[in-house]
C-alpha cells in the first residue's frame, strides 16, 4: 500500500511551500494498514468500484428496520424537470405520532459512486438516538449524469420532503441537510440552492469531510496526494467525470463545487469536519472560515491523524469515536425542541 510517509523536499504550490504528508494515527493507519489501502481510482476503475467492497456490502431492509425500531420503504417523488423520477429512502422510528426532526442524507462515493444505502447506518444511529426521520436520495451518477443533474436530483428530493413533511410525520422547520465527501459538497451545494431559489427552509446543514472544490490544487490535495484513501487522482476522476473539460476552469457553477461560491451569507448553521491528513482538509477549514466572515454559525473540527473515511473504515479508533459523538452533539443541539 502507499502510506503517509515523510518526503525529502518540500513542494511549492500557489500559496508557498508544502511539506511532508501528515502522518497518519496510529490506530486509523494501522486499520488502513490492514486493509492495504486503495489504488488511485482512475476512470477504467469506476465500474469495479461500483460493483462494492468485500465486507461494505449495503444495508439491508431488516438492517434498517434494526428490530422493529424503523418503518422501511422507497419511494419514488417527480425529479427535476424532464429528469427521471428520484428514488428516496425513508426511515421512521416507529411508535411516534408527533412531529419529528429529519435528516435528508445524501450519499458519497466521488459523485461516480453508491447509492442511497451508503452511509445511511450513521445516519440511523442519530435517527435512533434523537428521535429522528432519515430520507436518503439516490441521484444519478457521474459521467453517465454530469452537473447538474445529480444535485438537481437531490434538489427535488428535498423540496419533495418538505412539501410532504405532515406525511411523513416530519416537523417541516427542523430538517437538516447531512452527508459526506461527495455527499457533503453535495449537501452544501443544496442549501445554497434553498437560499438562492427561496426553497426548503433548512435549519442546518451537516457536512462530512466535502468534496466541495474541483481545482484540486489545494496545499492539503499536493500535500496528501495519492497516500492510499482517495487522494488527489481520485479526485481529479471524480470531478471531471462531473464537469469534463470545464474542470478546474473559470465557469464552474457553485452548485457543482460550492467552494467557488462567491457570497456565503444567509447560510443555516453548519458543522464542518474533515481530517488533518486528507485532501479535503484546507478547502473544508476554507468554507467555514468563509462562512464566519460572512457572518454566519460554523462548528469546524478538524480530527488529527485522520485519512479520508476513517471513521468509516475504523469506527473503533478512539479520533473516530471523538468524531462521531461530536456530530450527534451538534445535531442534538440544534433539533432538540
Amino acid at each position: 500500500m502507499t502510506t503517509s510517509t515523510p518526503a525529502t523536499d518540500a513542494t511549492t504550490t500557489g500559496t508557498g511551500p508544502v511539506g511532508p504528508p501528515v502522518p497518519f494515527d496510529p490506530e486509523v493507519g494501522a486499520a488502513l494498514a490492514a486493509m492495504g489501502g486503495f489504488p488511485p481510482l482512475t476512470p477504467d476503475l469506476v465500474p469495479v468500484m461500483r460493483q462494492g467492497l468485500p465486507g461494505m456490502e449495503p444495508p439491508t431492509d431488516a438492517d434498517l428496520e434494526r428490530g422493529g425500531a424503523f418503518t422501511v420503504e422507497e419511494r419514488a417523488v417527480p425529479g427535476p424537470d424532464g429528469a427521471p423520477d428520484v428514488s428516496l429512502l425513508v426511515c421512521r422510528p416507529t411508535g411516534t405520532s408527533t412531529p419529528l426532526g429529519a435528516v435528508y442524507w445524501i450519499h458519497g462515493g466521488g459523485m461516480i459512486i453508491g447509492d442511497n444505502r451508503n452511509g445511511v447506518l450513521e445516519a440511523l444511529d442519530w435517527a435512533q438516538e434523537l428521535q429522528l426521520v432519515v430520507v436518503s436520495v439516490e441521484y444519478r451518477l457521474a459521467p453517465e449524469t454530469p452537473h447538474p443533474g445529480p444535485v438537481e436530483d437531490c434538489y427535488a428530493g428535498l423540496v419533495w420532503t418538505a412539501e410532504h413533511a405532515a406525511e411523513l410525520g416530519v416537523d417541516p422547520a427542523r430538517i437538516v441537510v447531512a452527508g459526506a465527501s461527495a455527499g457533503g459538497g453535495l449537501s452544501a451545494a443544496v442549501t445554497l440552492m434553498a437560499r438562492d431559489r427561496r426553497g426548503p427552509a433548512i435549519a442546518g446543514q451537516l457536512l462530512i469531510y466535502p468534496m466541495l472544490d474541483d481545482r484540486n490544487d489545494s496545499p492539503s490535495a499536493v500535500q496528501m496526494a495519492d497516500t492510499g484513501t482517495w487522494g488527489r487522482t481520485a479526485n481529479d476522476t471524480g470531478w471531471t467525470a462531473l464537469l469534463g473539460e470545464a474542470r478546474g476552469g473559470p465557469d464552474v457553477s457553485p452548485y457543482a463545487a460550492p467552494a467557488r461560491a462567491q457570497d456565503l451569507s444567509g447560510l443555516p448553521p453548519t458543522f464542518v469536519d474533515v481530517a488533518s491528513a486528507e485532501n479535503f482538509r484546507d478547502e473544508d477549514v476554507a468554507y467555514a472560515t468563509r462562512i464566519w466572515r460572512a457572518g454566519g454559525r460554523a462548528e469546524l473540527h478538524v480530527w488529527p491523524g485522520g485519512f479520508h473515511g476513517f471513521d468509516a473504515f475504523a469506527p473503533q479508533a478512539a479520533v473516530s469515536q471523538e468524531a462521531l459523538a461530536a456530530r450527534r452533539r451538534w445535531l442534538r443541539r440544534l433539533l432538540e425542541p
